[in-house]
């Protein structure tokens, strides 16, 4: 089960990435690039006619660049990514309302109670058991049937959510690549506006500025965007990784609260 969770979650980013890269292109074509080419032509025929000229900075002519494509391809792929893990992570918090322990406050539990107080998480569907709480639960209830020891049942809680909490950061890995990928593809991008702007720095010193200017406007604006973009990036990986480590610490605590202060051994 926890493998075809893990195939189907690879093909979900595979297709996230391939809708990214169709709807920002197709943005791209239709709209950004034609209204920023509207504009830079514009502008270069009114200083032909010899007009004094104030730049524009459209939003267009700054997001024009590949490097931007590129930054705003990466920002959706990681944001359908985060999405999906974050409504995996509220789906697991559900359960959290239920009364998974069918006992009353001031029972006790006894070992030979384990299998019956089993029955209710074995009955949940088969996607929900493989939640963290429902394991949990189940292993615990399994080590007290087995050792009859409490201090063994607390151990193996722990185990499983400290797991839990390596597994859910190992799985943040590509996401986290993605964030570190946004500002390097900005930085690409003002080297090759620098290199560009230098290779016309011959007509420059004869007075013609214009190439250089639009050169340096590619090394600063695609620094900008990505630099921009990473900040959001890093806000929602950070609120996805809050969300998890609240979803381990409360079930945590909901084994704590509902099964562990109610065992005993005799």
């Amino acid at each position: 089960m926890r493998q075809q969770a893990a195939s189907r979650e690879f093909f979900f980013q595979i297709f996230a990435l391939i809708l990214s890269l169709i709807m920002v292109h197709a943005i791209y074509v239709a709209l950004i690039r034609p209204n920023a080419n509207a504009i830079m032509q514009a502008q270069l025929e009114r200083e032909a006619a010899g007009e004094v000229v104030v730049a524009e900075r459209s939003l267009y002519v700054v997001l024009k660049d590949y490097e931007q494509e590129a930054c705003f391809i990466l920002m959706f792929w990681a944001m359908a990514i985060m999405g999906y893990k974050a409504r995996r992570s509220l789906k697991e918090r559900s359960l959290l309302q239920l009364k998974l322990i069918q006992i009353d406050e001031g029972s006790r539990i006894l070992p030979e109670d384990s299998r019956q107080l089993a029955r209710p998480i074995q009955a949940l569907p088969t996607e929900q058991q493989e939640y963290l709480l429902p394991r949990i639960l189940s292993a615990a209830l399994q080590r007290f049937a087995t050792t009859r020891n409490i201090q063994g049942v607390s151990e193996v809680s722990n185990d499983t959510c400290e797991k839990e909490s390596d597994r859910l950061d190992s799985e943040l890995s590509m996401v986290r690549y993605i964030a570190w990928a946004i500002p390097s593809i900005g930085f690409i991008g003002t080297v090759r506006g620098i290199g560009e702007a230098l290779g016309q720095a011959d007509k420059a010193v004869q007075g013609d500025i214009a190439g250089v200017t639009a050169a340096l406007g590619v090394a600063f604006n695609s620094t900008l965007i990505a630099l921009v973009i990473s900040i959001v990036v890093m806000f929602l990986v950070h609120q996805l990784q809050l969300l998890q480590e609240r979803l381990v610490l409360d079930s945590h605590s909901y084994v704590d609260s509902k099964l562990l202060r109610h065992l005993k051994t005799d």
